[in-house]
């Protein structure tokens, strides 16, 4: 799962940690890219000594070019973090965007709640914090599945904090 959870015994808090999910590693970024190369240019090795060639290289180089870009711009488009702090007296969420924009979110434990919305959200399985009279998203990127797990232990975590 795309999140991790730490103690911190001596403060009493939790602290969770989401990130989105990647499927392509950075070592397996530069394989794919090789290989795609490799792969892209075997039907120009008849072509090997002409002026052919030299027509059809700049646009392999192109594909390639815009292959590279392409990830580049995904990897960092979902460079996004969320922190959520939860404590015995207090609940911090910080959310950073992949541009360096910083959202932040405060409630006292006790009247923080998640909310999971099954429908009339963004997505399915919508997952809410509420609490200070104002209501925030998170771990929109996660799949259905993980929101409906991450719910389940959330709440586990916010009721250990009320001690209830």
């Amino acid at each position: 799962m795309p999140y991790e959870w730490t103690d911190q015994p001596t403060t009493g808090t939790r602290r969770l940690t989401l990130w989105p999910h990647r499927s392509l590693p950075r070592r397996g970024f530069a394989a794919f890219i090789l290989a795609t190369f490799a792969l892209i240019t075997v039907p120009l090795y008849p072509l090997l000594g002409t002026v052919l060639l030299w027509g059809l290289l700049p646009f392999v180089l192109v594909a390639v070019a815009g292959l590279w870009w392409g990830l580049e711009r995904s990897y960092r488009d979902a460079d996004i973090r969320e922190e959520l702090t939860i404590g015995p007296q207090d609940i911090h969420l910080l959310r950073t965007e992949p541009r360096g924009q910083r959202h932040e979110w405060d409630c006292n434990s006790y009247w923080a709640r998640a909310t999971l919305h099954a429908t009339g959200g963004p997505v399915a399985h919508y997952l809410t914090l509420k609490g200070e009279g104002r209501e925030v998203e998170i771990g929109a990127f996660l799949s259905e599945d993980e929101r409906k797990a991450l719910y389940g232990e959330l709440s586990d975590a916010l009721r250990t904090a009320r001690g209830a």
